[in-house]
């Protein structure tokens, strides 16, 4: 296995470290505020007027940063959450583990307001060598905001931009690593990793979707610790790969995961099938390619489809002269459910596309136009066929909302 390049060129001035908890730089970096989410601003700077600490955090400013569009705009503050739904009559507080503000907006836009915190344990480095279980199960601790950057997870994640005084606050050396084009762990890469084991999949998806650099001791690290993905919870994992499927990324994530090993963990069905079959193996990776150019040009397929992208050629081979398709698709799924928990609307959805396929594939389409299953059905099709290099008939490419984005995916289980 091989460290992926990291660009690393020569940057004048050092930066704070990891675990500078006394000094953090704040750089003057203007970021046009037309690029910042008008509600974002507008939740920031009333924090900041009732006299609380109010930073735009996390993946929004390190999106801004690498010049790419946010996806979400979070804002972390010292404020309390019963504080925050005081100022917004449009509030609600969610969630048990840790209590969140949520301001709601026109279109059923959220923004997400999270009270700094840190990280409760008083582990310290020194315990990676002694087989402490470090994994966390808490973190329902408040904190300072250098503490909030402390506890996150890579550098470029771990940045404030604080947009009255136009500054990235960077307690954690994430500035330095943004120009640098490189992903690295706050603090030590195989303490952070066996803290929480979905790190793994985290830094996979980043690297592929930013195209980043992963630090060699970051992807020493995820390699030695991949079995550790077992110990993470089955909901937050299944969360992970579709992730790295969805992000218009997946040929290079899937690649990533089966360098690293994880995916031999967390779906070695796939990881046996690439090291068997190199002709099996090219058509997954140009199905994975199809996924992508629709991510990219805004129609990304629902996650039903994309799952079966990455399952498909271990499927079909488990399917290969079955005698009876429904029992060895059972078949196929169940040691899924166990280790994934595979939701059953998500099963039944993928065999319905399925087994939709032969009577698209004769033309028949208009007998299931009315299904609900249809539009997903269509899509596989168009992507199995440019897959294969194959024509896509003049019906399937006109067929109205193929596209699952366009529409709320009943079988999309909750972010983890």
């Amino acid at each position: 296995m091989k460290t992926l390049p990291a660009f690393a060129p020569a940057l004048a001035g050092d930066g704070p470290r990891p675990g500078d908890r006394d000094r953090a730089a704040a750089v003057r970096h203007p970021i046009a505020i037309e690029r910042i989410d008008p509600d974002a601003v507008q939740v920031l700077r009333r924090l900041v007027r009732a006299g609380h600490v109010a930073y735009l955090v996390g993946g929004g400013v390190r999106d801004l940063l690498l010049g790419r569009a946010p996806k979400d705009f979070d804002v972390g503050t010292s404020a309390r959450p019963l504080q925050v739904r005081a100022l917004f009559r449009n509030c609600r507080i969610i969630g048990r583990r840790f209590r969140l503000a949520h301001v709601f907006f026109r279109d059923g836009k959220v923004i997400e307001v999270a009270t700094f915190r840190r990280d409760p344990s008083s582990r310290s480095e020194h315990d990676e060598g002694t087989g402490r279980d470090l994994l966390i199960r808490s973190d329902n601790v408040y904190g300072e905001p250098h503490e909030d950057a402390a506890r996150r997870d890579f550098t470029i994640n771990g940045l404030f931009y604080d947009i009255e005084r136009e500054q990235v606050i960077d307690h954690v050396g994430g500035l330095l690593d943004v120009q640098r084009r490189l992903l690295r762990t706050i603090g030590d890469p195989d303490v952070r990793l066996r803290e929480d084991p979905v790190r793994i999949l985290r830094a996979i998806k980043f690297a592929a979707r930013l195209d980043l650099g992963i630090d060699p001791a970051l992807y020493d690290a995820m390699v030695e610790h991949r079995g550790q993905l077992v110990r993470a919870a089955p909901a937050r994992v299944l969360e992970e790969i579709l992730r790295l499927l969805r992000g218009g990324a997946a040929h290079r994530s899937v690649a990533l995961a089966w360098d690293t090993g994880a995916l031999s963990v967390v779906l070695p069905e796939v990881a046996s099938f690439l090291d068997d079959d190199a002709e099996g193996a090219s058509l997954l990776w140009a199905r994975l390619g199809a996924c992508d150019r629709r991510q990219r040009a805004g129609r990304l397929p629902s996650d039903p489809v994309l799952l079966l992208a990455l399952l498909s050629g271990a499927l079909e081979e488990a399917l290969h002269e079955a005698r009876d398709p429904a029992a060895a698709l059972d078949g196929f799924f169940e040691p899924l459910v166990r280790r994934l928990v595979l939701p059953r609307r998500m099963r039944e959805r993928i065999r319905q596309v399925l087994y939709a396929q032969r009577r698209l594939a004769t033309g028949r389409h208009a007998a299931i136009a009315g299904r609900d299953f249809y539009d997903d059905a269509v899509t596989w099709f168009c992507i199995e066929r440019e897959a294969r290099g194959q024509p896509v008939p003049e019906w399937a490419r006109a067929s109205p909302s193929r596209d699952a984005s366009v529409r709320r995916d009943a079988t999309r289980p909750a972010a983890g």
